[in-house]
């Protein structure tokens, strides 16, 4: 039976409806009751919130978004600026006062700045990543190309020639060089960047593997871990999206701003995180406490594998 194009519209804008408003109403227990969503969508109490699973999709979405989008072009600073070292404080005035350059970017811009040379009346800037792309994932040795390189190798004896793994990199570093040349850092990066995202989703196992090993007393499924990490990272990708666009929007002349809200940031994740563990798994005060600390120890170093990781795999496959 062919559906009609009202039909379909209705389905759509009820479905749109319908996911808008278990999103509002999942977000106030998401902030204000920490493991409150977990307990209740583990007492089967589910219909009147959103799915873990599709709100972190949406959520993670949105602070990606956020993340890589700057909202305005760098700061571009000519190699060679005629005149004295006055000229430099000037410009650092000139981009402190600008009002529509955001914060993190002026910081950027400046220490830039703080790292010109002078020289015969001229300000030399540096440009410290176009000068670390050129030795970026560079060959080892002193063979100009691949084919040099392996000839190397077939005149050296079994005991003398290169690893598997290190003519492994060599024959990408020498693809690199051939292909993106200086651009080489900036194109591994920005590849990097978009799989970040992939890296963190991946984390939400290992997540979920890390709070059943360290709350393992508890006897849960590991499903039910899984539904925590999942509520875990929403609220903590949507806290740090807010906290990006509040960066966005206050005068980038309050410097001191950002400082005392990143430590209350941390301040505010570290009680939530307790809070939502003591919730869930109903440990007393200390032992929650213990368990923070060991699990958030854990995650680091699984944090840590991945990112290096997701960058080997990127280098390899870009």
């Amino acid at each position: 039976m062919k559906e009609s194009f009202g039909h379909m519209m209705s389905h759509t804008i009820s479905d749109y409806f319908h996911f808008d408003d278990q999103f509002f109403h999942t977000l106030k227990p998401l902030f204000l009751k920490p493991g409150f969503l977990t307990t209740e969508y583990l007492a089967g109490r589910r219909a009147r919130y959103l799915h873990p699973v599709k709100m972190y999709i949406f959520i993670s979405l949105v602070y990606f978004i956020v993340l890589f989008q700057t909202g305005h072009n760098p700061v571009k600073v000519n190699h060679a600026i005629p005149g004295k070292s006055t000229d430099v404080k000037l410009l650092i005035d000139s981009i402190e006062k600008d009002p529509d350059i955001p914060t993190f970017l002026k910081e950027k811009a400046i220490s830039e700045l703080k790292k010109d040379n002078q020289k015969d009346g001229v300000i030399t800037v540096t440009d410290d990543d176009a000068n670390s792309s050129k030795y970026f994932l560079s060959p080892t040795g002193n063979d100009t190309s691949y084919n040099a390189y392996l000839v190397t190798q077939k005149k050296l004896p079994e005991n003398k020639k290169d690893s598997f793994f290190l003519q492994l990199y060599n024959k990408k570093a020498f693809a690199y060089k051939a292909e993106y040349g200086e651009r080489t850092k900036e194109v591994i990066l920005e590849q990097f960047k978009h799989n970040i995202p992939k890296m963190m989703f991946l984390m939400l196992p290992l997540c979920a593997l890390i709070l059943m090993i360290t709350f393992w007393n508890n006897r849960k499924y590991y499903v039910e871990y899984l539904i925590y990490s999942f509520h875990l990272h929403c609220f903590l990708f949507l806290f740090l999206t807010i906290l990006m666009i509040l960066e966005w929007l206050y005068p980038a002349n309050w410097r001191g701003v950002t400082s005392w809200l990143n430590l209350l940031a941390t301040i505010a994740i570290i009680w939530y995180i307790y809070k939502s563990l003591k919730v869930v798994y109903q440990r007393s005060t200390l032992r929650t406490i213990t368990k923070l600390i060991g699990a958030s120890f854990m995650y680091m170093i699984a944090f840590t594998a991945c990112v290096t990781v997701a960058f080997l795999i990127t280098a390899i496959l870009a």
